[in-house]
């Protein structure tokens, strides 16, 4: 099975005797399966001078992790856009490969705990705002020909209803634990399912991206959105004036499920077994 880390490195709420910014890596394992006790899996931390931030400290702290890991991780992922060529270069040093995206739920998490029950109990902690980190609008670019589904329907399942997600027929897909997300099991979670012939190519191809959401965005309402990696948008679908109710009735219930939703492909609505299926959240990253 694959294993998949997510990492932060970044500056901290905290300075050092010389009234210096202290930076940390924080190195969690990803929770991909919706079965997986996010308490179980690995983390690592570690804080850095901020006379030693650069890409050979970094190369080092992940290589310190890979020892205590109980497996090395196949692929990392990371948010923050600014340290890009740093955390890229670090991983590339070490053969792993490194990527923007939105599905660090783990990570996010876990750098709000830190803010609110570890940094302040520092000796050099100061007091400031974490503001979420935002992430440009990119025009949205179509779907490649061959990938566009024939047929699409709005759908409802209860949180409930995917506690046996893990015995489900699925190829290409991804979920999370939806206790991290905190939703009672009689929440409704709204999703889009696409069927086409050819189901299996598109979800190949999107297991190829870092899913981040479906979007309905009011500005251009004849249209729904994919959002992947940090700020990639592709067009899923066009909409029209009978559906975009729909599709605005889809983003009032992602306000209510703490915005959990979920993209499924199959061949057709006769078939049980997806060709894709991903657990999605929007959140705010930290």
């Amino acid at each position: 099975m694959t294993t998949i880390w997510e990492l932060d490195y970044y500056s901290r709420p905290i300075v050092d005797e010389n009234n210096k910014k202290v930076w940390e890596v924080l190195i969690c394992e990803s929770p991909t399966r919706i079965d997986v006790d996010p308490d179980s899996l690995f983390r690592y931390a570690e804080y850095c001078s901020s006379t030693q931030v650069n890409s050979g400290w970094l190369k080092s702290a992940i290589e310190a992790a890979i020892s205590r890991a109980p497996n090395p991780p196949d692929k990392i992922r990371f948010f923050r856009q600014a340290m890009n060529n740093m955390i890229t270069t670090a991983c590339n040093g070490l053969n792993v490969p490194a990527q923007l995206s939105r599905r660090t739920f783990a990570l996010s998490q876990w750098v709000r705990d830190r803010m609110d029950t570890v940094y302040p109990n520092h000796p050099g902690f100061q007091p400031s705002k974490n503001p979420s980190v935002t992430f440009p609008t990119t025009p949205a670019e179509p779907l490649p020909d061959a990938l566009i589904g024939q047929k699409w329907i709005f759908a409802t399942l209860e949180a409930s209803a995917f506690d046996d997600m893990s015995e489900w027929a699925i190829d290409f897909g991804e979920s999370f634990p939806l206790k991290m997300a905190g939703l009672a099991p009689n929440t409704p979670i709204p999703g889009l399912i696409i069927y086409s012939p050819r189901a299996m190519p598109m979800a190949a191809w999107m297991s190829g991206l870092e899913m981040a959401a479906i979007k309905f965005d009011p500005d251009t309402p004849t249209r729904l959105l994919l959002e992947t990696g940090v700020s990639d948008r592709w067009i899923l679908t066009s909409l029209d004036p009978k559906t975009q109710p729909e599709a605005r009735q889809f983003e009032a219930a992602k306000q209510q499920s703490n915005q959990v939703h979920f993209l499924a492909i199959q061949t057709d609505p006769q078939v049980e077994a997806f060709a894709g299926f991903w657990l999605l959240q929007e959140v705010n990253l930290a």
